[in-house]
């Protein structure tokens, strides 16, 4: 449905139909059933617009373009003719005429355009997302090597870890960049100055916070190793703060004390255990160092540190991997992603998402 700016409508029941061009319009007017006027009549100079009103069950003009229209075709009160039920020519003209309307089809009307408009809106805003992403995925094809990508959903994992779901703090924002001195994030720097490459090529374009590249980097990751394709919502806001010190789970914490960390954090000990996974990437010891697959879970069933006489198998993975085997709750995940790979994609996929929007501030989207 498409309204010009030319169109003025007249709110009130729509009962019948004009016959006639030249009728006289006190065959109707009395019953102020409806009413025609002729448009685009300018208004005077100190005109103001009508408002929306209700007199004795008529309902006055809503404004577009031109609607100050009288008996006389001067700009006064259109409303206030139809209430003096008025029979003036200047509402005769069938050929150039304005429907009057009841309120609740106005409303349709008025309801199914806004409707309309706000689809088509989504629509485009949504298309322009998909381009974006689509140009910073290609960036980052360019920076983001099999050999780089352990270290780069690292990254995302000590970004998004600082969410605490009690204070409602820390979370996806882009802060990792004011936090790479500390311990913790000792290594990352080299992670930043990866993406650095590609938001360098990206802002002269248009503007990609942290947080986006980040999250979209990790999927990237996670992808150019074999893993899963993750689709990315961008609109997350930066912030110009670091976040609070001490978020991220310590190595040496045992399994009950790891899935209370995740739990603030608002994760399950399934969603713990599927984000683990993410250590099959790199020199842990889980499989091939550049290849994202289910090697981990079937490593950790193996116990390969209990097997070893020269203890290398203490070589492999974090204290912090190695408890989850002990654990019943925990021992149950291992298995099932183990022994079903297609299972821990799926279920990997849908918890990166949630990690990713893990305390994130969101931009209005521009319609």
């Amino acid at each position: 449905m498409t309204l010009h700016r030319e169109h003025v409508f007249a709110l009130h029941s729509f009962s019948s139909w004009i016959a006639s061009s030249s009728s006289s319009s006190s065959s109707f007017f009395p019953s102020a059933s409806f009413f025609v006027a002729n448009k685009c009549i300018p208004p005077p100079s100190n005109a103001t617009e009508p408002k929306l009103e209700r007199r004795s069950g008529i309902v006055g003009c809503c404004y577009v373009k031109a609607p100050y229209i009288d008996c006389d075709g001067h700009g006064t009160n259109l409303n206030a003719c139809i209430h003096k039920g008025a029979t003036n020519r200047s509402f005769t003209t069938r050929r150039r005429m304005i429907i009057g309307t009841s309120l609740p089809f106005f409303h349709l009307l008025n309801n199914e355009l806004h409707i309309e408009l706000l689809e088509t809106s989504i629509a485009k805003a949504a298309e322009r997302k998909e381009l974006d992403l689509e140009k910073i995925q290609e960036e980052l094809r360019k920076v983001i090597t099999k050999s780089k990508a352990a270290g780069i959903l690292r990254l995302v994992f000590h970004e998004a870890g600082t969410f605490d779901l009690t204070t409602n703090s820390g979370g996806m924002n882009g802060s990792i960049v004011y936090e790479l001195e500390r311990p913790e994030n000792t290594g990352l720097k080299r992670s930043v100055k990866v993406l650095e490459k590609a938001k360098s090529c990206l802002d002269p374009v248009f503007h990609v916070s942290w947080a986006d590249l980040i999250a979209v980097a990790g999927a990237q990751a996670v992808a150019v190793c074999g893993g899963p394709a993750i689709s990315v919502e961008l609109g997350r806001l930066d912030s110009s703060l670091p976040d609070p010190e001490g978020q991220l789970p310590e190595e040496t914490l045992n399994a009950i004390a790891l899935k209370e960390i995740f739990q603030r954090k608002g994760f399950s000990a399934q969603e713990m255990i599927v984000l683990s996974g993410a250590h099959t990437l790199g020199s842990k010891g889980f499989g091939e160092p550049t290849v994202f697959d289910n090697s981990y879970y079937k490593t950790l069933l193996r116990r390969p540190w209990l097997e070893s006489e020269e203890n290398m198998g203490a070589m492999i993975g974090l204290p912090s991997d190695r408890v989850l085997v002990e654990d019943s709750e925990c021992k149950k995940w291992l298995e099932i992603y183990a022994n079903n790979q297609e299972t821990f994609f799926k279920d990997f996929s849908a918890a990166y998402l949630k990690l990713i929007n893990l305390g994130a501030r969101w931009k209005v989207t521009d319609l």
